[in-house]
């Protein structure tokens, strides 16, 4: 399966490859090669963090790499009466008895509690398309679905201050 991500995605997970690897890399390295002085290795609690701290590095590198790789890039359509990508939404849970206020973002950058929800999700897919008023089935499995009312629509942009999803 291939995520959808936009331009913007891509150019923040490059800079951030090109900051691992430019940047912090040769300061993981330096760090495992200072840390192996100190004797004998089986008994090396700095040594064996500093190579945690390195293969984390790297994991995050073929991890980002990866998802460049496989990634298909969509541009950000916006309809002025329905829910688009990056449009904040406030929804009323009815069975919490409550209004919600969300920002649909690419899976790449959701954080729920920073108020960022992915498309992906079964809320995020429910809400796309939508319009003020309607009334949507959120089917979270075959056993648990709710109903939520979309209360407004504020549109919004593909903004560079959304991060990505760290570790």
């Amino acid at each position: 399966m291939h995520d959808e991500l936009t331009a913007v995605d891509i150019k923040k997970m490059q800079d951030e490859i090109d900051y691992r690897m430019c940047e912090l890399r040769p300061k993981l390295l330096a760090e495992v090669q200072r840390t192996r002085e100190f004797g004998d290795l089986s008994e090396n609690a700095e040594y064996k963090e500093a190579k945690r701290e390195k293969n984390k590095n790297e994991s995050r590198i073929r991890y980002l790499k990866n998802m460049i790789a496989t990634a298909k890039v969509i541009d950000v359509k916006q309809n002025a009466d329905e829910v688009c990508l990056f449009d904040t939404v406030a929804f009323y849970i009815e069975e919490d008895d409550e209004v919600v206020e969300r920002q649909l973002v690419t899976t790449l950058r959701q954080d729920t509690l920073k108020g960022y929800l992915s498309k992906e999700s079964p809320l995020g897919k429910a809400l796309l398309g939508r319009k003020v008023g309607d009334r949507v089935l959120v089917k979270v499995n075959e056993k648990y679905s709710y109903y939520v009312e979309i209360r407004a629509i504020t549109k919004g942009h593909d903004d560079e201050n959304i991060p990505i999803s760290s570790f």
